[in-house]
């Protein structure tokens, strides 16, 4: 089911490569179409996928026996959710992707493609397998964004592969260097996360290991000081570029080093937590100030991602219970609301081709159903009680109280700032009377683009009146990691380190 989930993009791919390029009335029909098939797997899997710990479904094939290298999947309750999401948001970009009309099967390919590299990333437990989705990733996104983009685009995309680049070439020697200390401590060569996991490593050599992995997946994340491609590359993509940049790409960082730095790692992470901690506060309290002066409404929303994705981050060197589990419950709340805000620029900048904010106003008059559903996003962002959002902040927050209170405090700053920046630019794009003649004659949401902000709108929903159908699946993976670590360190977990155990300190 692994193995498909991975090739049946990748199958598609080559149907659209088959169409003549002339018969562009076809290419995005074609991809949309075949894009639903790896959606309904992953829903199938989603619903098969039972709540335990460790990894389901296994795949472990040897690929090149010489270098212990194997085409090794597997799926749990970390990768699972992540899963789901990219094969959801993928059809959904592509549907938004109307307005593109030049080399339109490239486009579909590029798009199909990066699927199935995003999908093996999240699903690859050999690390020389998981390097090559990595890597893979970038192609698509660098010609996506190269071809596709707006004025700078070239620019844009070049740093993105020169950033991404650079932090690869760093995770690419800690692995070799991980595979080789296993040979020479076991005789026989792998690349398997589980061998590695198993490495006596001196102090040293952990702590540089696990900064090559950090480094790479701060890039991706990106973490400050490590950001400053993103509002370049999400303000000159595509709109389907930056959905999946947002909503899917950029959690491979937060994916990693919670997935690879904790498990590979265990004593540099403890050591690395007033580090981490530091830099996810710092993007925090960064991303949201920036964001709030931004005259571009798209790079605000980019900066928000840099601020939204420092609480994943802080949640996750947190080292508890609440804070691991708001950590992935919100990788997939700030892909969806952050993936749905970028689909409402991209439909307003279709209608007025500028994305400055002064540029608009009194939209909520003209276009009522394109502002509603802003607005929705807005709250979901700002973590209104009710929506997603809030229920990964509130478990972020109430997870990393216990070990990083002083942290706690200011990154809960970072929420307050979030409703600043995002409602004061409602006000400004959408509130008042129209005053520019352009403003006065848009069209509203048509039936195609409700159809693909309405299942987000479901999903927000769902998840934030019941988080439980996330949570029970998320639960016991995110347990184990924080096991794994008290028994590999002497990490003491702080009390209350577990979710449930905060609520029955606070009835005593």
């Amino acid at each position: 089911m692994l193995t498909a989930l991975i090739l049946l993009p990748v199958a598609a791919a080559i149907v659209v490569a088959l169409i003549p390029g002339r018969r562009r009335e076809i290419h995005l029909p074609l991809g949309i179409a075949l894009s639903v098939m790896p959606l309904a797997l992953a829903g199938y899997l989603f619903w098969v996928f039972e709540p335990a710990a460790g990894f389901q479904y296994v795949v472990d094939v040897p690929w090149y026996e010489p270098w212990g290298i194997a085409w090794n999947l597997g799926v749990d309750g970390i990768s699972l959710p992540m899963v789901v999401l990219t094969t959801l948001l993928v059809p959904i970009a592509l549907a938004a992707s109307t307005t593109i009309t030049n080399r339109t099967k490239e486009f579909v390919m590029y798009t199909l493609l990066l699927e199935a590299g995003m999908i093996g990333a999240f699903l690859a437990l050999d690390l020389f397998l998981f390097f090559v989705f990595f890597e893979a990733m970038l192609i698509p996104m660098y010609f996506i964004i190269g071809i596709w983009g707006t004025e700078r685009r070239i620019y844009a995309a070049v740093k993105f592969f020169i950033y991404t680049a650079f932090g690869s070439a760093l995770m690419l020697a800690a692995i070799i260097g991980l595979a080789l200390t296993y040979a020479s401590q076991e005789g026989s060569a792998s690349f398997a996360l589980s061998d590695l996991a198993g490495l006596d490593l001196s102090v040293g050599t952990e702590r540089m290991f696990f900064a090559a992995f950090a480094i790479a997946f701060a890039i991706k994340v990106p973490l400050f000081p490590f950001h400053t491609w993103l509002p370049d590359a999400h303000v000159e993509a595509p709109t389907a570029g930056s959905v999946l940049l947002a909503a899917v790409l950029l959690k491979l960082g937060t994916y990693g080093l919670l997935r690879f730095n904790l498990s590979l790692f265990p004593d540099a992470s403890v050591d690395a937590i007033p580090i981490m901690a530091i830099l996810a506060v710092v993007g925090i309290i960064y991303g949201a100030v920036v964001a709030i002066v931004q005259p571009d409404l798209k790079k605000l929303v980019a900066y928000s991602s840099v601020s939204h994705l420092g609480f994943i981050v802080l949640g996750t060197f947190a080292l508890t219970s609440g804070g691991l589990q708001g950590a992935v419950i919100q990788n997939v709340n700030h892909g969806l609301t952050t993936g749905a805000l970028f689909l409402l620029v991209g439909m307003i900048y279709d209608r007025r081709h500028t994305k400055k904010i002064a540029d608009f106003g009194g939209l909520q008059k003209t276009v009522p159903l394109l502002a509603g559903f802003f607005l929705f996003m807005t709250f979901a962002s700002i973590g209104l009680p009710g929506l997603n959002g809030f229920v990964g902040e509130f478990l972020v927050l109430i997870g990393s109280y216990p070990a990083l209170p002083s942290f706690t405090v200011i990154a809960a700053l970072g929420v307050v700032l979030a409703a600043i920046y995002l409602l004061w630019a409602y006000e400004r794009v959408f509130t008042g009377v129209p005053d520019k003649e352009e403003n006065s004659v848009l069209s509203d949401l048509s039936g195609r683009e409700i159809a693909l902000l309405v299942p987000i709108a479901v999903l927000i929903v769902v998840i934030g009146l019941y988080p439980k159908l996330l949570l029970d699946k998320i639960t016991p993976s995110t347990e184990a990691v924080l096991d794994r670590i008290v028994e590999q360190t002497d990490y003491t977990m702080p009390e209350p380190g577990r979710i449930g155990d905060v609520f029955v300190a606070g009835d005593e």
